[in-house]
């Protein structure tokens, strides 16, 4: 398939200044919108339902960038923004247009330990990126940013990029933007929320200047399903193709349709309306369709007879997967490019075509993709579901007109929180192995201490401490035994003593930067803790992993009035703990904090909020102080009738 330029294409940068020109004397109010990365086009689509007009789109995929120059106006490159000349070139004419928005989901790649360090460094120190060509895509967006100073930015991504251990990207992304002067919002959303017929997760970073602050959107009235949304397409034979190539189509004659499917077909023109392009599907194989007959939308690929199988059942327990009709589809993936045996039609024995794959992802009906089947596929695998571009786009203009409002920054908070801990550290910790000297003492403490009092805390851990390496431990084996048994641990220090004879044989598994060791006895969360809590080298090498546990998800639960301590806990939790502690190479002591008031000042019941530093940004300490408020006068009436009556009866 091969498209034409939009009639407002553009063909070079004196035109796209003129096109920019007409447009804000046609709509001076109107949000002209910069897309990078926009592959073929699903966040610009939604954006411009909602009332922005997108200008710019850049990708790096001729297939892209084709589908994208023909249904948008303005300029689409074709340039790879991991080239530091290209990222100033596309900075500066965002710069020099005065484009309002930024918006893009970059692709983001793990990090290597020594690449952590580096970033770790720059953002601590405020330092723009170093001039390397192999730098993340991620921190190419920044850049743009950074440079053209848009009044909005819009960043997607997978839920995975905020999700690692140290949520590294997620966290260097928001400091980066708050160092800009931008006010932050995050929200890992789910798109089924906003009428997208398919389990999709997508991490959304929303960034405003001048004291304006995005509100999300509300859901969308309807959830639809897997047929609500292809239901009306007409029966095709896998391998099937039109006369006609490319510009053949199939006969839609539909006996009903849904709301979702009006509009899907609102914008075909009246000359296509008897028609649908793009429905086909790739051939399937006789004993496919043999398998895809027995299936049913709750059949593992591990359930099919024997001489079905083409694949090992052990390792591919999920290869084949009918959706189910009256749910949502499950993600639509680029991978649907390279087989569709993950999204079997509920009803017919193939898998999905092009145009039903479109569906899913809300791509309307009058949307045409450049380029093979294969292409297509992926360009609708790798696209942000149009309808969730559009619910964003209008959270967008309603959020820059809504009335200015102060908020403070991870970096506010993150400083509030190292102060505290900083005075905390030097006194009495009511987990005072958050302060240890060694990650040994942290392992002890966290194996033997848990529900001690706080009186058998006072009077053990100072004895404990001392027996601050796993050879001291050994050494001093009975004592340590017998000291456990006080508080009847002993069956723990047995433990420990283990773990401590195995460590004098492997000790770069506790005490390297980065341990991988798999200590006997210790969890995983208690090493994650001793990272956390003790560095064993100057430089940044030591990873500062995001801990939830410890009461820290009750306390971020409580400053934001949200329930992640109940809910999505690994998931919207993590955001919310990240967004208290700041950046990457900043955050140890403030995560550390949360550990520590979690454990003191925000316990589970009766929290003495007047004693937080977070008090002034917390949520549930304000609605403390309202609901103290309420009180007050009838208390104070109370005692002025006592004490009326003392009066009276002296």
């Amino acid at each position: 398939m091969r498209l034409k330029p939009h009639p407002d294409s553009c063909a070079d940068l004196a035109d796209m200044a003129s096109y920019v020109a007409r447009l804000r004397s046609e709509n001076p109010d109107q949000l002209l919108v910069a897309d990078l990365f926009s592959g073929a086009g699903g966040l610009s689509l939604g954006l411009e339902e909602a009332g922005l007009r997108v200008v710019l789109g850049v990708d790096h995929d001729p297939e892209s960038t084709e589908t994208h120059r023909h249904h948008f106006g303005g300029l689409t490159l074709d340039e790879d923004l991991s080239d530091l000349a290209k990222v100033d070139e596309i900075a500066e004419l965002i710069r020099s247009l005065r484009l309002d928005v930024v918006v893009g989901g970059p692709p983001c790649q793990p990090f290597s330990r020594a690449g952590r360090s580096k970033i770790r460094h720059r953002v601590r120190l405020g330092l723009a990126e170093a001039h390397d060509r192999r730098r993340d895509l991620w921190e190419s967006f920044l850049t743009i940013v950074r440079q053209a100073e848009p009044a909005c930015v819009l960043m997607e991504n997978v839920p995975d990029m905020a999700l690692d251990r140290e949520m590294f990207i997620f966290r260097a992304v928001v400091h980066t933007l708050e160092g800009l002067g931008y006010s932050v919002e995050a929200q890992l959303v789910d798109t089924a929320r906003f009428g997208v017929p398919q389990f999709r997760q997508r991490l959304i970073i929303a960034a405003m200047r001048d004291g304006a602050r995005f509100r999300w959107p509300a859901d969308a009235p309807e959830r639809v399903t897997v047929w609500n949304a292809i239901g009306d397409l007409p029966e095709v034979e896998g391998g099937w193709r039109p006369p006609g190539g490319a510009v053949g189509w199939s006969a839609y004659e539909p006996e009903d349709q849904t709301t979702f499917q009006r509009a899907m077909r609102a914008k075909v023109p009246a000359h296509e309306v008897d028609r649908v392009y793009d429905h086909i599907a790739r051939p399937v194989r006789p004993d496919d369709r043999e398998a895809f007959e027995l299936m049913d939308e709750t059949t593992l690929y591990s359930d099919l007879p024997p001489e079905m199988k083409r694949y090992r059942d052990d390792i591919f327990d999920d290869k084949y997967k009918k959706l189910n009709e009256n749910d949502f589809s499950r993600t639509i993936t680029a991978h649907i490019a390279k087989d569709g045996y993950w999204y079997i039609h509920p009803r017919q024995s193939r898998t999905l075509t092009i145009r039903e794959a479109a569906r899913l992802q809300t791509f309307p009906d009058h949307i045409r993709f450049a380029g093979p089947p294969s292409a297509a596929f992926r360009q609708i695998g790798n696209a942000v579901p149009p309808r969730l571009g559009e619910h964003l786009g209008h959270a967008l203009i309603e959020s820059i007109s809504a009335p200015r409002s102060p908020q403070v920054t991870t970096t506010e908070v993150a400083g509030r929180l190292t102060a505290w801990f900083a005075q905390q550290r030097d006194t009495t910790l009511h987990v005072p192995w958050l302060a240890a000297r060694t990650r040994w003492q942290v392992v002890v403490a966290e194996m033997l201490f848990d529900r001690v009092t706080v009186d058998e805390l006072r009077l053990l851990w100072p004895l404990f401490s001392g027996w601050d390496s796993p050879a001291a431990t050994v050494e001093a084996a009975e004592r340590f035994l017998e000291s456990a048994n006080w508080i009847g641990r002993r069956h723990r220090a047995e433990q420990l003593l283990e773990a401590a004879r195995w460590l004098l044989d492997h000790p770069e598994a506790l005490d390297a930067p980065d341990p991988t060791g798999n200590t006997p006895h210790v969890a995983q969360s208690v090493v994650e803790l001793a990272v956390l809590a003790v560095r064993t080298t100057d430089v940044d090498e030591s990873p500062e992993p995001v801990l939830v546990g410890k009461g820290v998800l009750r306390l971020a639960a409580r400053h934001d009035g949200s329930s992640v301590d109940f809910q999505n806990r690994m998931s919207d939790g993590r955001l919310a703990v990240a967004r208290l502690i700041g950046g990457p190479g900043t955050a140890r002591e403030a995560h550390l904090a949360l550990i520590a008031l979690a454990n003191s000042v925000c316990r589970p019941h009766d929290p003495v909020c007047e004693s937080c530093p977070l008090a002034a940004t917390c949520r549930y300490a304000t609605q403390q102080v309202k609901a103290e408020s309420k009180r007050k006068p009838k208390k104070v009436q109370a005692d002025q009738s006592k004490a009326a009556s003392a009066s009276g009866a002296g």
